[in-house]
């Protein structure tokens, strides 16, 4: 079989490449003429584990070619996914250009069967639009009588863990309206389904609104623990003997109720106020989504919030470290990191902040310049340090020496915005420590 991925970023290049992987065909197309020169010579764009060589194997076998011309690879495809970006607009809700210029290409050069997928996280009702895109393009060409379908095909990819995700997926969600289009997908997908099948087919809008439910599900998840945490601090519980109990709960169970210093990402932020503003255009009040986005920016403040009352609201000519500037480990993704929140924060408040990050010190560069100190490892970080923040929870951070911490730091304070340390070893070896929800 072969298909087209319209759209490298994260999404796309990791569905191409690991479609290729099992030997389909597959043409990357994207419009940035930079990326795609970077990607034919084996540079990627993002920081996967495992992607690159993936990537430049089956490139180099020829299973996997990148385009900057979709109409140029259409002639020669059966399947299409559209994985380009869906921004959130100023309102919160998801901005369909891209999606919806790929249709309408798509209207304008197919001249046989052709399944669209829908890639992309999209709001319920974006596959209708796609579909009136293409026939609209279709129907100006003369070419009504060309048959497609569309269908939806929502991703659950990881961040740092996504090749696995997609080689070995729990499941594969493809919303269809034709039994075609269901053969179709069931035979692309059928090489990742050999151990057990695993493939849930549903109507569209269902397709469509179960990404969006599944990431609200897990973001509350996690606001709602923070939430917990912070009572706990109110009075006297310990948060991580609470997660503990109630996790023991076959019908609660343990994932993603560990407390932190709030979620960020390029997915829980921006699909948890999409879907929002879905029920906002469609009359209902999401008040515990709400809620959830609410006490999530709230979070991001906790640990400048303690580090604050520690030094008596003054922070002026403090040196701060920060370890881990991604929004979680095994990436380089900064969007809506916590630490771009707590750096804010910090420098307004006259502080000095020294960072340092495994894999995202050129994407902190990107965004912030000149505005902070750029460690050249962990313990470079804290030379002459008022205080350790812990933001991401790296491996390397997870055992460091803490003898040689405080002779490097000035104030021996630990900040632990994720909990991977322990209170008592800490204050034994003579460090303040503070941490979120004991």
């Amino acid at each position: 079989m072969k298909i087209a991925i319209v759209g490298t970023g994260y999404v796309g290049l990791v569905t191409g490449t690991c479609f290729a992987e099992m030997g389909t065909e597959v043409h990357c197309v994207d419009i940035d003429a930079d990326k795609i020169e970077k990607l034919e010579k084996g540079i990627i764009p993002i920081y996967e584990p495992g992607l690159e060589e993936m990537v430049v194997r089956n490139h180099k076998a020829g299973r996997l070619r990148f385009s900057t011309d979709l109409s140029a690879v259409l002639h020669e495809v059966e399947v299409v996914f559209s994985a380009v970006g869906t921004p959130p607009d100023e309102d919160g809700s998801a901005d369909l250009k891209y999606v919806l210029e790929v249709a309408r290409t798509i209207g304008r050069h197919i001249n046989r069967y052709t399944l669209v997928v829908t890639k992309s996280t999209v709001p319920v009702g974006t596959a209708q639009k796609v579909k009136q895109c293409i026939r609209e393009e279709l129907d100006k060409r003369g070419m009504a009588d060309i048959g497609f379908d569309v269908a939806s095909n929502p991703e659950f990819l990881k961040e740092g863990d996504a090749v696995n995700d997609f080689m070995s997926p729990d499941r594969v969600v493809v919303g269809v309206e034709s039994d075609r289009a269901r053969e179709l997908m069931a035979r692309l997908y059928q090489p990742f389904m050999l151990n057990n099948y695993r493939m849930i087919f549903t109507d569209i809008p269902s397709a469509e609104m179960i990404k969006y439910a599944a990431n609200a599900m897990l973001a509350t998840r996690i606001s709602f623990m923070n939430d917990i945490a912070n009572l706990c601090e109110l009075v006297g519980a310990d948060v991580n003997m609470v997660r503990r109990g109630i996790g023991s709960d076959s019908r609660i169970g343990t994932k993603f109720l560990y407390p932190g210093c709030g979620y960020g990402g390029s997915c829980f932020p921006k699909d948890v106020k999409a879907l929002v503003k879905t029920a906002e255009k469609a009359g209902y009040d999401l008040k515990v989504l709400k809620a959830v986005e609410a006490v999530n920016e709230r979070q991001k403040e906790v640990l400048f919030d303690k580090l604050s009352r520690h030094y008596q609201g003054d922070l002026r000519g403090k040196t701060v470290a920060l370890w881990g500037l991604s929004f979680k480990p095994e990436t380089d993704d900064m969007r809506e990191a916590p630490s771009l929140v707590l750096i804010d924060k910090l420098l307004h408040a006259g502080a000095t902040v020294k960072a340092y990050d495994p894999i995202a010190m050129d994407e902190a560069r990107r965004r912030l310049g000149n505005t902070i100190h750029y460690a050249q490892d962990a313990y470079d970080a804290l030379i002459d340090a008022d205080a350790l923040m812990l933001v991401t929870e790296w491996k390397e951070f997870r055992m460091p020496n803490w003898e040689v911490a405080k002779r490097l730091m000035k104030q021996p304070a630990v900040f632990d915005g994720r909990n991977i340390y322990e209170k008592e070893d800490l204050q034994q070896k003579g460090f303040a420590y503070h941490c979120i929800g004991a």
